[in-house]
This record gives structure tokens, sequence and C-alpha cells, in this order.
């Protein structure tokens, strides 16, 4: 399993999933086996509780992916169960002030850095408890992502990102549209200076953004304006786009298959 936060201090741009809905064992190894290098198991809009976590957390041991968990809000606590259970990050939503983001990094990380609760020789070890350079190890491998996604949020932008231990600030654009009183309005000039906002702020402070872009086409162009961890669309969006594009192509073939053959068109 690579580090997802030493991937992210190479600037690369690293490339995953955010899944909602096919929660199958299989789903994490499939990813990796297409080249994705995380995934995010959805608790917020998803059908995710903390058990099924578990098992998807378990299902991508021995494969290259990266499991990380996003929680329902910010009152689930303390995030350092879901690292407890194997999580290697979490995705926090609707986070608005620099309070909530120390908050969060605290939960994450042991002291000194922050205050998470030790249990070893369970789940996030591999049952082997380590000794006290394991806790440098952890604090050094578990991620920190959070959504900004309100304009509250974007008020507060830098005080926000320059928390130490963010790793990934990621545009929650369709909240931020209807925050806004623009929803779903992905062109309007006030949401395309967010997303340069976002990109200029994660700059100053070495974090990096993050996005769900709706097509190849849109994350090939937030890439190039500096975006740099981007989920491959969802679960959901790719299946769906996948299946009407086989249908698509299997009735276009049918047809020109009928016309050269003189056969039946219906």
């Amino acid at each position: 399993m690579t580090n997802f936060r030493q991937r992210l201090q190479t600037r690369d741009v690293v490339l995953g999933q955010m899944v909602l809905e096919i929660f199958t064992p299989g789903v994490g190894p499939m990813l990796a086996a297409a080249g994705m290098e995380f995934v995010i198991f959805d608790m917020e809009h998803g059908r995710c509780d903390i058990a099924l976590m578990a098992e998807m957390i378990a299902s991508c041991r021995g494969s290259d992916i990266v499991p990380m968990a996003r929680v329902p809000d910010l009152s689930f606590g303390p995030l350092s169960r879901l690292l407890d259970i194997g999580a290697r990050g979490v995705m926090v939503p609707r986070v608005e002030t620099r309070e909530q983001a120390e908050q969060i990094v605290s939960q994450v990380k042991y002291p000194p850095a922050g205050r998470r609760g030790v249990a070893l020789g369970i789940t996030h070890d591999a049952y082997q408890a380590g000794g006290p350079e394991f806790f440098a190890r952890a604090n050094e491998a578990n991620a920190v992502i959070l959504l900004v996604e309100t304009e509250k949020a974007f008020e507060h932008l830098d005080e926000i990102i320059s928390v130490a231990g963010v790793d990934v600030a990621w545009m929650g654009h369709h909240d931020l549209t209807v925050s806004m009183g623009i929803p779903g309005q992905f062109e309007h000039p006030r949401f395309l200076e967010t997303m340069d906002a976002l990109v200029a702020s994660c700059q100053r402070h070495g974090v990096a953004p993050g996005f769900l872009p709706a097509s190849p086409e849109a994350a090939v162009h937030w890439i190039d304006k500096g975006f740099r961890v981007i989920s491959v669309g969802s679960d959901i969006g790719v299946f769906m786009s996948g299946l009407r594009e086989f249908r698509t192509s299997v009735l276009n073939g049918l047809q020109k298959y009928r016309t050269s053959t003189g056969g039946p068109n219906t």
C-alpha cells in the first residue's frame, strides 16, 4: 500500500475514486487494478456505516489502494475510530473555521501533534503492536482531507488551510454553489473565482487541492489549473456512464450490421 501523504509531497497528481453505492469487497482491489491510488468510502451521502466501513477497508489489504473514509459530519467522533479500523485518512465535510480544522487534526494525530487515543495490536496495525517509533509513522501515514463547501469556509480559507496537519482541501462544489445562491452554476464567475482562490491558498500553504470533476475533460482542465487530488468520478457516475456508452455502442453497431446485411431493423 502506498503512502498517500508521501505522494502528495511529490506534488504529483493523485487519482482515486469516491464510493457511495457499490460497497462490495472487490471494489477497492478493482480500483487498484485499474490504476487508482486511493478510494474514499462515503458515510455522508452513501449507505456505509462503521461496520461496513471496517469490511471495506479490510478488503483493500494486499492491494496498492489507500482506503479513506468520508464521515457524515463534524460531530462524528472520535475520528480515530476510523483510523483504528484501518482507514489511512479521513475526509470531513463542512469545515468552516480554523478551530474546526485544528480539532480534526488533533483527533487524527497521536501526541504531541494531536490527542488520538492509543489502542495497539488491533486492526490498524495488523494486530502487531509496534514500539515507540510506531506513533510517528502513523502520524506520517494518516491523511486529513477537509471539505470546503460554504461561503463561510471561503471567508476563512487561509486560516483553515494553514493549520498544520491538513493535507488536502477538497472543493465541495455542489454545496458551495447552493451556499452562494447559484446552485449548480459551475461556469458562474463567482464559482470560478472560488476555484482559483482554493488553488492559490493551497499553494501558499503547501496543501493539495482536491476535486471530483464531472468528466475526463473537466479533470484535465482542473488539473491544469492546479488541482492535484482527483476523484475519477464516483462509483455511481462511472458505472452509469459506462453502461450508457456500452449500450449505445451495441445499438449503433447492431443498426449498422442490420443495414449492411439487409436484416430487420427492430
